[in-house]
């Protein structure tokens, strides 16, 4: 039986990009993929902008909360995507990397978070058609 692929995507405060990444992925793979995020210097909140721009799209991320990042987290993940926090994440062989260079929503205002939110659908859905041939 073919095991469930896992991906986590890890931004500095995981309060932005990287929870509404996992929101998408959540919301277009259901649970034929595992999903995680983090940060490597985690917000107290999840970004209001950030949850304000997936609320328009019918995703809730109000209840999710920034957790650190942590070695067992990557070591766990088949597929782990940066976004923007540089040399922050353990690097483990075997594993796939990919860093995502998306705008920081950190405090910009709901319109500025749109464009960076519909990016991330874009690129979530080339990595689901990857993932789930």
């Amino acid at each position: 039986m073919p095991t469930t692929p896992s991906v986590l995507f890890v931004c500095v405060h995981n309060a932005g990009r990287s929870q509404m990444a996992a929101a998408w992925l959540r919301h277009l793979a259901g649970d034929r993929i595992e999903v995680r995020s983090a940060g490597s210097a985690p917000a107290d909140e999840v970004n209001p902008a950030a949850v304000a721009a997936m609320a328009e799209v019918g995703i809730d991320i109000a209840a999710q909360t920034p957790k650190i990042l942590t070695s067992a987290a990557v070591a766990a993940a088949d597929v782990c995507i940066t976004m923007g926090c540089g040399d922050a994440c353990p690097v483990f062989p075997g594993k796939r990397y990919l860093d995502w260079e998306l705008d920081d929503p950190a405090g910009q205002g709901v319109a500025a978070v749109r464009p960076i939110r519909d990016e991330i659908k874009t690129r979530v859905e080339r990595l689901v058609a990857e993932l789930l041939p």
